[in-house]
């Protein structure tokens, strides 16, 4: 007999944050998520999202025994700026066993009927400018930085619940001994000949920061907005993200492109962490987590490349191609051996179009599900 459960107190939370942990002890490419980040963006007191949205995490048992986790989501602000009626699902987690996926899903349903939602999607971990998509092709290697990661059963539980494919997400990889170093070579005479049209490159400044984030948030905002899915962040929701970003960001792989001094274009890369964040038990930083984070960061071989994004008046320029290039160009002499570029959408011809030209594999494909109500 499977019983659901709502959460709603602090024993219940992070019981709910932990069951992964378990779920995937003997998997040797299960990354755990950090408690704290996980906490943050599970608690409607922490998180800006909650300002205009809300959320409700649910629990599984079977006996005193959890099998599995569940979030129903209703997000307003993705609902008013579509011109849709659906909620979401995310922090999908559970056993090998149909019919407590089906109890699961079945409740995150009911509570986003009971909101108005005429369809679900997911998995969408809070909203799409977090990790989002179920992991379909992919499974040999872990998850880069802020990617999601689940068991291959997972899909077929799904299906069997009714849900359809909605979209494929792309992620690529770009190795140091297989990338093309025609972006690299050709650099220099691409951005000679955006200078000509008054576009500069350059690399984000971090003592300035709070300026830089506000010129990127509009860009964001902006260069995203026809894609599928896509909501703005408010004011509060980029800071929130821009302040646990700085923590990681290293300007060599935070390039913007500019003219006029308004930034048009930019690119977003971060060190893994997941390299470090896989060796730190159930995600705890304290007691002896936090020295492994600060120790291991000097050490880390990867980086993924999160968000690149240029104004729509600005593409088909080479920009997309130069910030890139400069990113790659910064990396080979930093011990760096490979970057991820994610994600991207299965149908966003351009963007994919520009990173294969670079000999970059396409490596694992996430897929976001829906179902009618």
């Amino acid at each position: 007999m499977v019983r659901i459960v709502p959460v709603e107190s602090k024993k219940q939370l992070k019981a709910f944050i932990d069951f992964p942990h378990d779920l995937y002890a003997d998997d040797p490419n299960y990354v755990p998520e950090l408690f704290a980040s996980q906490q943050d963006l599970l608690s409607p007191d922490k998180h800006p999202f909650y300002k205009h949205s809300s959320a409700q995490p649910f629990l599984a048992y079977k006996g005193d025994r959890i099998v599995g986790r569940i979030l129903a989501i209703w997000n307003t602000n993705h609902n008013a700026f579509n011109q849709v009626e659906e909620g979401q699902f995310g922090f999908f987690d559970v056993v090998d066993d149909q019919a407590v996926a089906d109890a699961l899903l079945g409740q995150a349903e009911m509570w986003v009927k009971e909101k108005g939602g005429k369809n679900i999607v997911g998995p969408i971990n809070l909203s799409t400018n977090d990790s989002c998509g179920l992991l379909v092709e992919g499974f040999d290697r872990p998850p880069m930085a802020m990617m999601p990661y689940n068991k291959p059963y997972y899909v077929d539980l799904l299906v069997n619940s009714g849900y359809l494919k909605k979209v494929d997400l792309r992620a690529y990889l770009v190795t140091k001994s297989t990338a093309s170093q025609r972006s690299v070579m050709l650099l220099d005479k691409l951005e000679e000949r955006l200078k000509r049209s008054g576009i500069v490159l350059r690399q984000i400044n971090l003592k300035d920061f709070n300026n830089e984030a506000e010129k990127i948030k509009r860009v964001y905002n902006k260069a995203w907005d026809k894609n599928l899915g896509f909501v703005p962040m408010t004011d509060d929701e980029f800071s929130h993200t821009a302040k646990d970003l700085k923590m990681i960001v290293d300007p060599k792989y935070c390039i913007v492109a500019e003219k006029e001094n308004e930034i048009v274009g930019f690119a977003l890369g971060v060190p893994n962490v997941n390299e470090v964040l896989i060796k730190i038990k159930r995600g705890r930083l304290f007691p002896f987590g936090i020295f492994k984070l600060l120790f291991g960061l000097k050490k880390i071989k990867t980086v993924r490349v999160l968000m690149l994004g240029v104004l729509e008046s600005y593409r088909k320029l080479g920009i997309e191609a130069c910030l890139y290039g400069r990113i790659i160009k910064n990396a080979l002499p930093s011990g760096i051996e490979a970057a991820e570029c994610s994600w991207m959408l299965d149908h966003n011809y351009m963007m994919n179009h520009a990173i294969e030209q670079i000999n970059a594999e396409f490596y694992k494909r996430y897929r976001l599900y829906e179902k009618a109500l």
